[in-house]
């Protein structure tokens, strides 16, 4: 069996180095990190990820309609913002996980691999 996708879209450059190596370390593959919306959009054309761990606020803007697409193609996401409250999140995406920054890894790899496993 194939490693399950990441995509990883977060625009701090510490963040995002920090988190791909969480994801590699656990296990997964890493498409990213991505610091826009439309770098992090082309890769998600080019090769569905299994799932998506999003900033909400990227350098060319809020991460929604990436998500809206995402959401679309059932990809399961998990937005790890610093800034967004959980219900702000949940209005827009109800089905979406949200972990608030900063995150310890074992809660960001606890919840990818809760949202990864099979019903």
């Amino acid at each position: 069996m194939t490693q399950p996708k990441i995509l990883v879209a977060e625009d701090e450059r510490i963040i995002a180095f920090d988190l791909c190596e969480t994801v590699e370390e656990a296990g997964y593959m890493v498409e990213g990190p991505h610091a826009d919306i439309s770098s992090a959009m082309l890769a998600f054309q080019k090769d569905k990820p299994d799932l998506a761990i999003l900033d909400i606020q990227l350098d060319d803007g809020v991460v929604f309609p990436l998500a809206k697409k995402l959401e679309e193609e059932n990809i399961p996401i998990i937005f790890h913002s610093g800034r967004v409250s959980r219900d702000e999140v949940k209005a827009h995406f109800p089905e979406a996980k949200t972990l608030a920054k900063p995150c310890p890894p074992s809660a960001m790899i606890d919840a990818v691999s809760k949202v990864l496993a099979p019903n």
